[in-house]
């Protein structure tokens, strides 16, 4: 017997009868001699429509009392598949985040999962139970309500599957797979059969909507097996395993972008220790991200200091920054919410060398200008105007050949 963690995002269980057919999909994998826990979201547009009354009442509401209230959809959705697998002729029994114990940090609506208490499933899995678990939610050590961000049910599944050393976390989406790029984008994207931790790791940060980042995080750092397929369609989908080498053998295995960043510049900025520790910590004290960083020093001593934030919090740190930059004597603050950051992904990366100059070139010859490069082992990554992005991925997607089979690309 295994033990088989089964995620299912708000599309899945967007009707009653969608519903019987994620109950359907959990009694099957019952049948086939495995234990299974279920991890949902809220039904589709729940969340959104619960955001949306917090946001009529108040602009500056309390981010407590806001987790309280988002975290309510996933409290209907978890019920109704236990009703719906036990009107099959099956055991099954519902559980909300706070009942299992996600006990979380303290930081409303992006807590991060510390520990998960996972005694009670496996006592209703021994019992012969199918278990439904809330996605999303949490609770911290005062016993407040947390919820996860955006997206945090992938992150309650991987975390439930380590916890309870699962042989497989199955993520269902409406999709069938992780594709080479956005398939809507570019039609010739195809399926991937397998994908590295790392490269999925890159993708979901880079702006790939297929699973949240923490969630891979969590399924690199404790080995779990994961894949991604659909619950609309059957087929094997994609499987997240450590790299091999056949994936080294592939210099881009898929290009990614992200329209949701911002670029932040601050010019001139006094060459003197300490500045820069000034200006990151104002936002990481306000819980905003930093991505990007690139650093000017002109002859005359003078720095400009250019980031990137997540495009939902740039008017914070706009006015976050508005002390700091006072404080130490910077000349002036710019920013442009009007970009998107596209990138190049692959493992092979490491023995391959050209990524980045094959990179510029495709853009150069399409007029697109570069602002600012970041590179890892394993990506190459461009902030332009957003107005190209659909045109840059094109490009990137048609110069690595991203349409072929990997024995037909040039170079392996």
């Amino acid at each position: 017997m295994g033990l088989i963690v089964q995620k299912f995002g708000g599309t899945s269980v967007g009707t009653v009868e969608r519903i019987r057919n994620v109950a359907a999909k959990a009694i099957s994998e019952f049948k086939a001699g495995n234990q299974v826990v279920v991890a949902v979201s809220a039904m589709s547009g729940e969340t959104n429509r619960l955001v949306g009354l917090v946001e009529d009442i108040s602009e500056s509401y309390n981010k407590r009392e806001y987790d309280v209230v988002v975290s309510a959809g996933e409290q209907v959705s978890i019920g109704l598949l236990a009703i719906a697998i036990e009107s099959m002729g099956y055991k099954a029994r519902s559980y909300l985040g706070w009942q299992v114990r996600f006990l979380t940090d303290d930081v409303s609506s992006k807590a991060r999962i510390l520990e998960v208490e996972a005694f009670k499933i496996k006592r209703d899995l021994d019992a012969g139970s199918i278990i439904i678990v809330a996605g999303f939610q949490g609770i911290d050590n005062e016993g407040n309500i947390t919820t996860l961000g955006r997206g945090g049910s992938d992150t309650s599944a991987v975390a439930l599957a380590a916890a309870l050393k699962a042989d497989r976390c199955d993520i269902y989406t409406d999709v069938d797979g992780v594709y080479t790029t956005d398939p809507r984008m570019v039609p010739q994207a195809r399926k991937m059969d397998k994908i590295s931790y790392d490269e999925m790791l890159e993708m979901a940060s880079l702006g790939a909507k297929v699973l949240q980042t923490r969630s891979v995080e969590l399924a690199k750092k404790y080995s779990v097996p994961l894949r991604v397929l659909s619950s609309m369609e059957e087929g094997e989908g994609t499987m997240l395993i450590g790299e091999d080498k056949t994936m080294e053998k592939v210099m881009v295995s898929a290009v990614a972008y992200n329209r949701d960043e911002a670029k932040i510049t601050v010019q001139g900025v006094p060459d003197k220790t300490g500045v820069a520790a000034t200006i990151f910590g104002a936002l990481s004290d306000a819980n905003i991200v930093v991505d990007m960083i690139i650093q000017n020093v002109s002859e005359s001593g003078e720095t400009d200091l250019t980031f990137t934030v997540p495009k939902g919090d740039y008017t914070q740190a706009m006015e976050t920054l508005k002390g700091p930059i006072n404080e130490i004597g910077a000349r002036s603050i710019k920013g442009n919410p009007e970009i998107a950051k596209v990138s190049a992904i692959g493992v092979g990366m490491r023995s391959h060398s050209g990524v980045a100059q094959k990179m510029f070139k495709a853009l150069a010859s399409d007029g697109i200008n570069i602002q600012m490069i970041s590179t890892s082992e394993i990506k190459v990554s461009v902030i332009i105007d957003e107005k190209y992005t659909e045109l840059a991925v094109r490009s990137l997607h048609q110069a690595f050949e991203l349409d072929k089979d990997v024995g037909d690309r040039v170079g392996g």
